[in-house]
């Protein structure tokens, strides 16, 4: 192997190619980040429990917020109980193993979170999930 001792001809590292993939890798995380579900921006006060796991979004789960007057909203929309029962089974139609989140703000009377899960029974879903939020171990 034949070694230059000048200086000017030693190896260095080009930071331009770096510097353009940190800035590609940054707005990509912006952009990646922006992107949350408006049924998850509702401002609903969950009610908290012991068992309350991670929420998870499976594709083409509808998501149901009770809101603590009793009105029920889906994709950010107000609906009626009875619109709510035909677009639940629509859905049921379409995928017999639809997935239904209830999410009911903790303040809500409970005859109205009722309301909607006897909706989605009657509707053909097997298991409608009833939301919450952990209890802080501390």
């Amino acid at each position: 192997m034949i070694r230059s001792d000048d200086p000017e001809r030693s190896a260095t590292i080009e930071l331009t190619p770096i510097i353009d993939m940190v800035f590609l890798l940054l707005i990509f995380f912006l952009v990646a980040t922006t992107f949350h579900q408006t049924e998850r921006e509702m401002q609903i006060a969950l009610p908290v429990s012991s068992s309350a796991g991670p929420i998870s979004q499976a594709m083409r789960e509808i998501i149901i917020n009770v809101q603590d007057d009793g009105q029920i909203i889906v994709s950010g929309n107000t609906i009626n109980p009875d619109d709510l029962k035909a677009m639940i089974q629509q859905a049921v139609a379409l995928n017999p193993e639809q997935k239904v989140t209830v999410r009911g703000d903790r303040n809500v009377a409970y005859g109205h979170i009722a309301l909607v899960l006897d909706i989605c029974k009657g509707s053909g879903v097997s298991q409608p999930y009833l939301d919450s939020v952990p209890i802080d171990a501390g």
